[in-house]
């Protein structure tokens, strides 16, 4: 079953395949930002489904560095660190720097799929926190 947030953040994940793999009207020389922030608005999306699902106190926090911060506690060190290194880099590409060049299509499809992978891995623990529960319970 899929649920709501989890398919948000699939969505994110397949217009960002098309930014990626295909020339969409009106999207020329934005496209690398809009795909920065569609990967991370699909991450941000599976954080917030996992918090929900595991620690909903954890949502309520509006900031997300102390989401990444207690992450490898709850999800597991790798896990954390293939999260917070993805949202630290989409978070700077998706901001205009004159002095910086921006991501390249290279970039942006390993960062996708980093953010798959976390997302995937999100879902993944849930599962077995889940299973962990039903055990000791």
């Amino acid at each position: 079953m899929t649920t709501p947030t989890a398919a948000s953040a699939q969505s994110c994940l397949d217009t960002a395949d098309q930014l990626l793999t295909s020339v969409m009207r009106g999207t020329r020389g934005a496209w690398p930002r809009a795909c920065a922030w569609l990967l991370r608005l699909a991450l941000e999306t599976a954080m917030d489904d996992y918090w929900l699902r595991s620690r909903p106190e954890i949502v309520s926090m509006r900031a997300r560095s102390p989401q990444f911060l207690v992450l490898d506690r709850y999800a597991g060190r790798h896990i954390a660190a293939r999260a917070g290194y993805a949202w630290s880099a989409l978070s700077r590409a998706g901001h205009h720097h004159s002095y910086e060049l921006g991501l390249t299509a290279g970039e942006l499809r390993r960062l996708r799929e980093m953010v798959a992978a976390v997302v995937h891995d999100l879902a993944r623990a849930q599962v077995e926190q889940a299973r962990g529960a039903d055990d000791g319970a």
